[in-house]
């Protein structure tokens, strides 16, 4: 579980999330390097008027591209390419408005592209503007104990008025950087002497400092890496830009993926990629190489005996092509340079660990279908005792409902979320769990048909989602296997915030039968289904043409699905449906006939006094709730002071807070207290470190994450007592049987 609420509060506090978006997504070249003119593609027009055509007549909402649906693309594109309103000039908005305002969505109908390319080259004329002014302002000493602020979230702020004006706020936002790699540097420096100080603190790890530049030098060259990596940009990143802005201004859930990116939507629904079969990351102390951290079982790396962990990419080549010297790349460039199609050959120059330039190997690999063993469905058994009494309780993980389509379509084996399910509970089943726990926990969703055929598995049978489309037709997905049920014990399902789509489906059918309990935080609210548009004329994208509906009536979109009973939420409420923009809206059609299966709602009260009373002392929840408080106190800040000093004392002040909410979950489960927050960052980075070397399946359960499965485990024991204490309770004031889902009594 990545502990989000700290990373913002930290963000916030030093003005970092300001900052940020503009080095890593900025598209620019300078007076250094020549800009390479962009132009559109025949391809590309004619995937811009199939894009176009389609969400005008095939969208949910069934709105007409028009001009005033014009006038919003242009604001989200603008938005797109200028977030935090520092680039454009009000000049330059008034300008667009007028030229593209009415008719930016007919020209996209019509394939026409000018538009879009025009503002994206005004865009790299003003930020070439900005790394001038930023490679000058840096040459010269910079005040870092001024005494004014600079505003951390400018999403809603107008645009500047006056060059003047703009670049008066980019001096705030060097001056501001500059403070955060001044800081940083300082911490690094007493972090390396608490690693001298206690080697242990490394456990075994290699922790390589950065380099020991100074934050002037680090700022000119992350500025002049960004420059090189802009200058390979290619036609394709606008074309995603206008159609996503297009998309996005109807719903958040609609999206277009250029061929690189395409591949990644494949690989994320159905477990598998065409490539070589490792993962790379950047390289620790030295930011100018990609390692290979790990390598597939199987795979067309592994079967080479050739690919070593730890080899350094230092050059790429496609088939029949140069190599490509690729140091300095981000890592998401040198992924898109070795994935492809299946068949096809890929060469890389390598560099083994300590070896010299001139001792670097070349490799040709034939790209291969990869599948993803590590990234499926993974079930475990733990053991909870209560009362002198060990129970046995089965967890399920699942990640995504995924479906490898393709290989359904083509008659091959194919990897299915409800298979591997189906597997899973057959096995806990002969390993005599008292009952079973699913974690939904992070799972965005994904097949619609998966998500009914695994709820078959738990319910007898009956309706387990309604599906709307724009015309106001109603389906319904139902189980209709005669009452056929895989597992038919007591069961809880886990949710959180980034719970989503199919997650959501599941988790509210099986709440709505009453067929078992459900646990954590309020899901995202995604309750949108998408076609996913794989024939057109160049990439791929999805366009939502259906709502999801619960059994009841009452839609999971916007609302999501509220627990049963709640834990701790640790995610940013900004992530969630309720807060993206031009989502769609909540609504309820007719309650789908069904029978309830079991009975919880009489319950929860109880159980969720126990549960309160159990996470109240348990020492990973008071951490997490610690951590959330120091978040919330912090996450309403609308500036960031722009003195050094007055930013090391917010910043030491959250350390502390920090620090010593993890020594308190250290000392209440028996372990040593750390001395300081350098050697606390140290062991962080140490055991980052150790994580990364394992292949997923190999990781154990960080305490923190595996805190919400112990409780949930317990919670469903109480559960378990009460329906088995009392056999009849009131439902709407009529005497109703409780079922009891096993013969495994809870003690």
């Amino acid at each position: 579980m990545k502990l989000q609420t700290l990373a913002c509060a930290v963000a916030v506090m030093t003005g970092g999330l300001f900052f940020s978006y503009t080095v890593n997504e900025a598209i620019a070249a300078t007076t250094v390097k020549q800009e390479t003119t962009l132009a559109p593609s025949r391809e590309q027009a004619l995937v811009t008027r199939q894009v176009a055509t389609l969400v005008d007549r095939q969208h949910y909402l069934d709105m007409r591209l028009d001009a005033n649906v014009s006038k919003r693309i242009l604001d989200m594109y603008i938005d797109s390419l200028d977030p935090d309103h520092t680039l454009f000039l009000q000049s330059d908005i008034d300008e667009f408005t007028k030229k593209y305002g009415a008719r930016l969505g007919m020209a996209l109908k019509a394939g026409d592209l000018v538009p879009a390319f025009s503002i994206y080259d005004r865009y790299r004329t003003r930020l070439n503007g900005f790394y001038h002014y930023a490679m000058q302002q840096l040459d010269q000493p910079q005040d870092l104990h001024r005494n004014d602020f600079i505003e951390i979230d400018r999403e809603k702020a107008p645009f500047l008025k006056s060059k003047a004006e703009q670049e008066a706020h980019w001096q705030k936002m060097l001056v501001s950087q500059l403070i955060n790699l001044t800081i940083s540097k300082e911490e690094e420096a007493a972090k390396q002497k608490a690693l001298k100080d206690n080697p242990a603190l490394a456990a075994g790890q290699d922790l390589t400092p950065p380099e020991d530049l100074s934050p002037v030098d680090t700022l000119k060259k992350r500025y002049r890496r960004q420059i090189e990596q802009q200058s390979r940009v290619k036609s394709d990143r606008v074309l995603e830009k206008i159609l996503n802005a297009t998309l996005a201004t109807y719903d958040p859930h609609s999206n277009y993926y250029a061929p690189i990116e395409a591949m990644e939507l494949n690989r994320q629904t159905t477990l598998a990629l065409e490539g070589i079969g490792v993962s790379i990351r950047p390289e620790r102390g030295n930011e100018d190489y990609t390692r290979i951290e790990t390598i597939v079982d199987g795979g067309p790396a592994s079967k080479s005996g050739q690919i070593k962990s730890g080899d350094r990419i230092i050059g790429v080549g496609q088939d029949g092509e140069p190599i490509v010297d690729v140091v300095g790349w981000p890592s998401g460039e040198i992924v898109g340079l070795i994935r492809g199609k299946r068949g096809t050959k890929v060469t890389l120059r390598l560099l083994a660990t300590g070896a010299a330039t001139n001792q670097a190997r070349v490799v040709t690999l034939t790209r291969d279908v990869i599948q993803e063993e590590d990234a499926g469905l993974r079930s475990r058994v733990i053991h909870v005792k209560r009362d002198g009494v060990d129970h046995k309780i089965g967890v399920i993980e699942i990640p995504s409902f995924y479906l490898n389509y393709r290989a359904r379509r083509d008659g091959d084996d194919y990897r299915s979320v409800s298979r591997d399910t189906q597997k899973a509970l057959i096995s806990l089943k002969e390993q005599d769990v008292t009952g079973i726990v699913v974690d939904l926990r992070n799972n965005p969703g994904g097949s619609l048909e998966e998500v009914a055929r695994m709820l078959g598995q738990f319910i007898k049978e009956g309706p387990v989602v309604q599906i709307r489309d724009g015309n106001g037709n109603v389906n319904v997905f139902r189980d209709e296997d005669g009452g056929e049920q895989v597992y038919a014990g007591p069961l809880a399902v886990i949710i959180n915030l980034a719970s989503a789509s199919a997650s959501e489906i599941f988790s509210a059918a099986i709440q709505d039968y009453q067929r078992g309990i459900v646990i954590g935080s309020t899901t995202t609210g995604k309750g949108t289904a998408q076609v996913q548009l794989d024939s057109l004329a160049y990439g791929q994208a999805t366009l939502t043409q259906r709502k999801f509906y619960r059994i009841t009536g009452g839609s999971t979109q916007n609302k999501g699905v509220v627990p049963d009973i709640s834990l701790i939420n640790i995610y940013d409420e900004e992530m969630g449906e309720r807060k993206a923009k031009n989502a769609l809206k909540w609504d309820t059609i007719q309650t789908a006939p069904y029978k309830r299966e079991g009975v919880v709602a009489p319950f929860t009260s109880q159980i969720q006094q126990w549960s309160v009373g159990r996470t109240a002392v348990e020492p990973q929840f008071k951490y997490l709730t610690t951590l959330r408080q120091i978040a919330d106190n912090n996450k309403d800040r609308k500036q960031s002071s722009l003195n050094i000093e007055v930013r090391k004392q917010e910043i030491k002040q959250l350390e502390a807070e920090t620090l010593q909410a993890e020594n308190l979950r250290r000392q209440s489960t028996g372990l040593e207290a750390y001395p300081n927050w350098e050697s606390y960052q140290a062991s962080l980075d140490a055991r980052s470190e150790s994580r990364a070397k394992m292949k997923a399946t190999q990781r154990p359960a960080l305490p923190e994450d595996e805190a919400f499965v112990d409780e949930s485990a317990q919670i469903l024991l109480d559960l378990m007592n009460l329906q088995h204490t009392y056999p009849m309770v009131k439902v709407n004031d009529k005497p109703v049987k409780v079922a009891i889902a096993s013969t495994v009594k809870a003690s």
